[in-house]
Order: structure tokens, then C-alpha cells, then sequence
């Protein structure tokens, strides 16, 4: 009786011990359900789409070249007379290079594709796909510059820094960007989404997503809705581009020719004011102006011509 017991009290505890420790055939079944699969997954960290690699890469910036430039007419071309793609060619080996630790070979590949495509771009500058560089003369991309994907970019651009100290001091460019001709994009600023740069624009402060930069400094004239969008494709119009500080001179010399002539002829009354040419403008910054004259009221205007400079003989400085 006793061994009885002892008996089944050892089959109780192998039971319960294969109830808590699975055998190998258990262990090897469950693996194999599609149940025991499906939740192996859920416990896995989410899966990040691989990053394409160097080939890929270029392959993408040779194809966006005829999506851009209506002067390419084939790969060939594109491959051997475009600066811009062996400027980014180049870029993306030595870029791999300063990412391994290779710094001096990546500066010195760096430095002979400025001897030949007019382009300079630090190794360490941070590249998206698609990038497209037109022309390409004379532009200089720094070190701690970042690039998103879809951008355009014409030839005398400079995204440049504006301090000595180590660290984050060129600017971030979001995806789709197009930077016009000239321009120049300085300090660790951000720029937006989808923003377009004028020509020969300076941009010193951030700039939201859809924008449109224009001026010296840069200013935003523009908001994504009024913009021109080519049906499927990148918007191009960097030269449709307002200029605010020319149509306020332009207002400004209108309305004081207006002035002296009505000063002249005796009529001008109180509270007249107004440009006739900038009234459906809404960009126009032009001062009210109200002037301080009484009907009636004759006003002496007179103007003094400016004094001729006195010819000095020859060899003396006046």
C-alpha cells in the first residue's frame, strides 16, 4: 500500500511537471503551429524598411534627372555630361567612406570631384534619394547639412554655416525643396516640405512646410495654396517670383510724383491718399500717408536743383 502510494504520488509529479515543463516533441509541435508563429511576431520589434543601397541610390538619382530637365534626352547623356550627377556620384562613395571612419579618403575624393564638376560637397553631408543638382557650378553644400529626399537644386547655391563651433551649423532641408539659382541658405535653420527658395534669395530663419521664399533677407510671400502645382510632377516656377521691396519703391516713387504734381498745381486736398497702381495688390507694404495741407491753401513748393560739381583742372583733385 505504501509503494502504491509512493507510486502514484511520483505520477502526480511527473504529470504536473510535464504540464509545467514541456518535452522536446511538445516544444518542437507548438513552434510549428501558425498560431505559436503569429504571436512570435507580435512580440518582435516592428520591421524598418532597409535602407536601398549605393547602386539603388544612384540609379535613382540618374532616373530623376528626366523627370526635371527637359533637356535629357537619354541615360547615356545624363551619365556622362550632367556635373550634378558625378558631383552626387562621387558624394555618395565618399559619404560611405566618412561613415566607416575613412576620413581623409573621403575629403580627398571629395575634393577631386570639385576639380571637376565645380560642386562642393562635404563628405559628412547628409544626402536623401532623388537629390537633383542642375548645372550645378558653384555649389557648396557643408558638412552638417541635411538633405531630404525629392529635392531640386540650381547652380550657385550655398548652404553654408554661420559659426566656428563644432556641431549642427548648416541647415536642414525637408523633402521636395526646390532652391533657386543663387541662393543661399545659412545657419542651422529648418526648412519645411514642399518649400520653393527665389533665386539669389538669403534665408536666415526657419520656414514652414509649403512656402515661398523670396528677397534679401528671405522673406514668405506665399502660401501653398496659391501656388501652381504641375500635375504630377515638382513645382518649377522659382522664377515666378514676387518681389515685395520692388513693388513698395515702386508705389512709393509713383505716389510722390503725384504729390509734387498736384503741389504744383495748387490742388492737392486733405486726406487724399492712395496708389493707383497697387490697389488689387495684396503683397503691396506702402505707408498710408496723409497730407497735412488746408484746402485752399497756397503752398510755395519749389526744388532746388542739385549743385553741379566743379570741373577741376587736370591733375588736381577737387
Amino acid at each position: 500500500m505504501i509503494v502504491g502510494t509512493i507510486t502514484g504520488n511520483e505520477a502526480d509529479h511527473d504529470s504536473q511537471l510535464q504540464a509545467h515543463h514541456p518535452t522536446r516533441r511538445q516544444r518542437r509541435d507548438e513552434r510549428s503551429s501558425p498560431m505559436s508563429a503569429l504571436s512570435d511576431c507580435t512580440t518582435l520589434a516592428p520591421v524598418v524598411a532597409p535602407t536601398p543601397g549605393l547602386l539603388a541610390l544612384l540609379r535613382e538619382d540618374v532616373s530623376c534627372v528626366f523627370a526635371r530637365d527637359p533637356a535629357a534626352r537619354n541615360r547615356l547623356e545624363v551619365l556622362t555630361i550632367y556635373p550634378g550627377v558625378h558631383a552626387l556620384a562621387a558624394h555618395r562613395v565618399a559619404h560611405a567612406l566618412w561613415q566607416r571612419g575613412f576620413r581623409y579618403p573621403a575629403r580627398l575624393l571629395s575634393h577631386l570631384a570639385r576639380m571637376f564638376t565645380q560642386v562642393d560637397i562635404h563628405p559628412g553631408a547628409r544626402i536623401g534619394r532623388r537629390f537633383f543638382i542642375d548645372h550645378g557650378c558653384g555649389v557648396v553644400i557643408g558638412e552638417t547639412a541635411e538633405i531630404g529626399d525629392d529635392v531640386t537644386m540650381y547652380h550657385g547655391v550655398t548652404l553654408g554655416g554661420t559659426s566656428w563651433n563644432p556641431g549642427k551649423r548648416h541647415p536642414t532641408l525637408g523633402s521636395g525643396v526646390v532652391v533657386g539659382a543663387g541662393a543661399k541658405i545659412l545657419g542651422p535653420i529648418s526648412v519645411g516640405d514642399n518649400v520653393r527658395v527665389a533665386a539669389n534669395s538669403v534665408v536666415i530663419e526657419d520656414v514652414a512646410a509649403g512656402m515661398t521664399v523670396v528677397g534679401i533677407p528671405g522673406r514668405t510671400v506665399l502660401p501653398k495654396n496659391r501656388r501652381r502645382i504641375t500635375a504630377q510632377g515638382i513645382d518649377l516656377d522659382h522664377h515666378l517670383m514676387p518681389d515685395p521691396v520692388g513693388k513698395a519703391i515702386g508705389c512709393l516713387l509713383d505716389r510722390i510724383a503725384d504729390l509734387e504734381r498736384r503741389v504744383a498745381a495748387g490742388n492737392l486736398e486733405v486726406g487724399e491718399a492712395g496708389c493707383q497702381g497697387c490697389e488689387s495688390d495684396d503683397h503691396c507694404v506702402q505707408p498710408a500717408f496723409q497730407p497735412v495741407v488746408q484746402p485752399g491753401s497756397a503752398v510755395p513748393f519749389t526744388v532746388a536743383p542739385l549743385p553741379r560739381r566743379a570741373h577741376s583742372p587736370a591733375g588736381e583733385r577737387p
